[in-house]
């Protein structure tokens, strides 16, 4: 329903109560020059954007004030309006123009009172509306905004003007007094009817926090899951997943798969408190249990290694009811070849919700040991996924290589010695991973840095800084000598061919993304890598 609503009425709503800022509103974050262009906006009768309420008799637990007003109590009984979208508007409209309460304190970042400028050129870019502090006002020049909707004021302050400045100002002053302000409002009591609301404007690039709704109004007064959830941030630290505890939507989706079955935030609109309260420890419980198996099985020691996050909102649901209890072989196995399929495969790029949520509903089958598709997915793999890719540690390419070279146990180059895996992959920033064939010895051979893509990641191995000193801008064939006389095991736990030490960049580049792809699709068939050799 639409009810367009004029500035005086709209100032008299907020005074009376009947519109407020629900607290899962983000603060007022508009600095004074956007409040006077809007009022520039208002003047010459440009679109300015609609405003959307929310009309309820659902007394919500926790409001926000009105851009630093306090707002007043309601004076009559529900329903009310909470703003849903336009807040900044609406604050900048009823700050300029109210003169009930006192003004708000003056600060050139976050408000300054609005002036009429009647020296400003008139046209249609430039503005006559001034943010000033009350310094800078020159009375002869500037006309005080929040006088329109007051007519006593208002009169007083036309005293000072001359005719021409009388008859322009009136004329403003009505173009303001005439303007109706596009209002939907939304009448519904249905909480997840809300929260849709609240994802689909928050999809037309309004940010809007969904997890702060529900914090707001579902669990403010007895269940803090903000707390909850960075009291989980604390307790995955060692492990390296304490981003978990403050990505709160992968929290909302996590807890919402354990508790509803479903990975989307709104699916927990409607659960009882109580229930949340009851159950939040199973949610915990489940992280924990997801987070052990990516780390025993898939050798992820960090979020920020995992090719995507939301890979552990279906491990939440199927570990959500198997605390304590060991993983089947045959579950494991499924478990396994869903994540590299589904890494390999790019599956979650892009908008996964869907995928996510049948990912969700399989695990949850496959708990059950009822029937499921949730490894049924393509394991396909091209060889430009290692030839036209760059080594970049924050893509989802370079993570599954990272994890690929990591399930084999890797060794250092040089030395032999096993790769710590706990220390080289719980810190995202290390660089433990550089050129097999180096980029100097490469330019060097006049190789095309651009064509050959040097940086792909069938170039690269795990080698620690100091190794890579020592082969520095070597030929293969050099550096060879650094090595012991048993290299066998050396390379095989790199996926590295012995052609590299033949110095032939391409054949080294062909060859070894022959054996990667190999090894992947061994991965996403069976679970597990192939013996070295096969």
């Amino acid at each position: 329903m639409g009810e367009p609503m004029q500035i005086q009425r709209l100032i008299e709503r907020v005074m009376h109560g009947e519109i407020r800022v629900p607290g899962f509103q983000r603060n007022f974050v508009w600095d004074p020059e956007r409040a006077a262009l809007l009022m520039d906006s208002i003047y010459k009768q440009y679109p300015f954007g609609s405003v959307l309420l929310w009309r309820t008799r659902t007394e919500l637990r926790t409001e926000k004030e009105l851009g630093g007003f306090a707002l007043p109590n309601p004076e009559a009984d529900y329903p009310l309006d909470y703003v849903l979208d336009g807040q900044q508007r609406i604050t900048s409209i009823f700050a300029t123009f109210q003169t009930a309460l006192p003004a708000k304190a003056e600060d050139p970042a976050v408000w300054l009172p609005i002036y009429y400028d009647f020296e400003a050129q008139a046209d249609a870019q430039d503005s006559k509306f001034v943010a000033l502090p009350s310094a800078a006002v020159d009375p002869e020049r500037h006309f005080a905004l929040r006088t329109f909707f007051d007519p006593v004021k208002f009169a007083l302050e036309q005293r000072r003007l001359d005719d021409d400045r009388l008859t322009e100002i009136v004329n403003a002053q009505s173009r303001f007094a005439g303007t109706l302000i596009p209002v939907e409002t939304f009448v519904e009591e249905n909480r997840a009817s809300v929260a849709i609301v609240f994802e689909r404007v928050n999809r037309l690039g309004i940010k809007l926090d969904t997890f702060q709704l529900l914090t707001a109004w579902t669990w403010s007064e007895d269940f803090d899951l903000q707390a909850k959830f960075e009291a989980l941030a604390e307790r995955f630290e060692e492990f390296g997943f304490q981003d978990v505890g403050t990505d709160n939507d992968l929290m909302l989706r996590c807890a919402a798969a354990v508790l509803r079955g479903d990975p989307s935030p709104t699916a927990l609109i409607d659960v009882n408190g109580a229930e949340v309260r009851d159950k939040f420890d199973s949610v915990s419980k489940a992280l924990d249990a997801a987070i052990d198996f990516l780390r025993s099985n898939l050798q992820v020691r960090h979020l920020k290694f995992l090719p995507y996050s939301a890979l552990l909102i279906p491990l939440a649901a199927y570990f959500s009811q198997r605390q304590g209890k060991s993983v089947p072989a045959h579950h494991r196995d499924a478990l396994v070849r869903w994540f590299w399929r589904t890494s390999f495969t790019h599956r979650y790029s892009g908008n996964p919700s869907r995928n996510v949520k049948s990912d969700v509903q399989q695990a949850v089958k496959l708990r059950l040991d009822q029937p499921h598709t949730l490894d049924d997915v393509t394991s396909s793999i091209d060889p430009s996924f290692y030839t036209s890719r760059g080594f970049n540690t924050g893509t989802v390419a370079t993570k599954a290589f990272i994890l690929q070279l990591a399930a084999h146990h890797p060794r250092s180059l040089l030395s032999g010695n096993q790769i710590a895996l706990d220390k080289v992959l719980a810190e995202p920033n290390r660089r433990e991973y550089h050129h097999c064939f180096p980029k100097a010895y490469l330019v060097r051979q006049g190789v095309d840095l651009k064509g050959a893509r040097i940086d792909c990641l069938a170039n690269f191995a795990f080698l620690s800084r100091s190794e890579n000193r020592e082969i520095s801008d070597k030929a293969p064939s050099s550096y060879r000598g650094l090595m012991g006389k048993n290299i066998g095991p050396i390379l095989h736990s790199q996926l590295i061919p012995e052609q590299l030490f033949t110095d032939d960049w391409t054949e080294f580049i062909t060859e070894r993304t022959a054996d990667l792809i190999l090894d992947a699709l061994s991965l996403m068939e069976t679970g597990i890598p192939p013996l070295p050799g096969a």
